[in-house]
């Protein structure tokens, strides 16, 4: 009898998963306009040269597969919350990529670190308690696909991870 009780809940179970695999779930879902591609890049260098790459590379994703296709967070954290402050370099660049739709976060333990508060960094960006956990919960979210096979790692050497939908 327990078995047989077992076994059902197994069947089940195994439909309701073989269901949600092919999206047939869906089909009861309220349909939810997202990006077909999330990229989170990270930024943990005092190099304005890497900070310019990072930039460089959400305004390339955003022209190749339009903005509307690709959600990009960028998140800063240890050396590389310079570039985040009010005197950053590329202060202009970050305004331009958060114009443009570009998440942009800055560590909250590094600011703390640092004795850094939220006057002293850049108008229009984020925030979030830490960086690295902040990266960690997207790859929860979705697979993640990052290191040396990724499309970009030849140009950005490190710190890009791209999510599948």
């Amino acid at each position: 009898m327990f078995a047989q009780r077992w076994l059902r809940v197994f069947a089940i179970a195994s439909i309701a998963t073989l269901v949600a695999a092919a999206g047939l779930g869906s089909a009861f879902a309220q349909p939810v306009a997202a990006a077909a591609n999330r990229v989170v890049v990270q930024v943990s260098d005092a190099d304005p040269t890497k900070w310019n790459l990072a930039l460089n590379n959400a305004r390339n994703l955003q022209a190749d597969l339009g903005a509307q296709n690709v959600d990009i967070e960028i998140v800063a954290y240890g050396p590389g919350i310079g570039m985040l402050k009010a005197d950053s370099i590329v202060g202009n660049r970050i305004g331009e990529a958060l114009g443009a739709g570009v998440k942009i976060v800055a560590c909250e333990n590094t600011m703390r670190g640092q004795k850094l508060s939220k006057p002293d960094m850049l108008e229009g960006i984020g925030y979030v308690n830490a960086g690295v956990v902040e990266i960690m919960q997207r790859q929860q979210q979705a697979g993640l696909i990052c290191g040396p096979e990724t499309p970009l790692s030849s140009r950005a050497s490190r710190g890009i991870c791209f999510f599948t939908p």
